[in-house]
């Protein structure tokens, strides 16, 4: 079984220049958890999730570096949750986005894609073609397509 064969095509993406706020858009109204983003030649340069968005409304605490010669505190959040989480919603995507995405190519095979999933405790693999993004794969498409036939 190749990518192509189980992947789903119609993938909702969002755009390089958007904001986070259409981003949470489309998680609510369509119920998903993470969107390619893309940019207007559809090649994907980033990948957003809702661990992002908890990575960066979640508290920040301090840090302390200390050595022999000095010690350094980098202050975690000043803010309130409520001003984190309003202030993000103006953010373009692509400053809390994922810049270095794991994809697979159209052809590659369910092996393959089950073992990145598994490994890198990853949902969704966007499929590329030519260069493109082509499809998207989750853990369950995998799972529905591997244990079908067995059921």
């Amino acid at each position: 079984m190749k990518a192509h064969e189980i992947m789903k095509s119609n993938v909702l993406t969002v755009q390089e220049n958007e904001t986070v706020r259409s981003v949470i858009e489309k998680f609510l109204e369509n119920g998903i958890s993470g969107l390619p983003v893309i940019n207007q030649k559809n090649e994907i340069v980033a990948y957003i999730s809702d661990g992002d968005i908890m990575r960066f409304i979640g508290k920040h605490k301090d840090i302390v570096i200390s050595s022999f010669f000095f010690v350094d505190v980098i202050r975690g959040d000043d803010e309130k949750f409520e001003e984190r989480v309003k202030r993000m919603m103006n953010l373009n995507v692509m400053e809390i986005a994922q810049k270095k995405v794991v994809t697979v190519q159209y052809n590659e095979s369910a092996e393959n894609i089950a073992s990145i999933l598994g490994n890198k405790h990853i949902k969704k693999l966007p499929v590329e073609r030519d260069g493109v993004l082509a499809g998207i794969i989750s853990r369950g498409d995998v799972v529905r397509n591997a244990f079908q036939s067995l059921l």
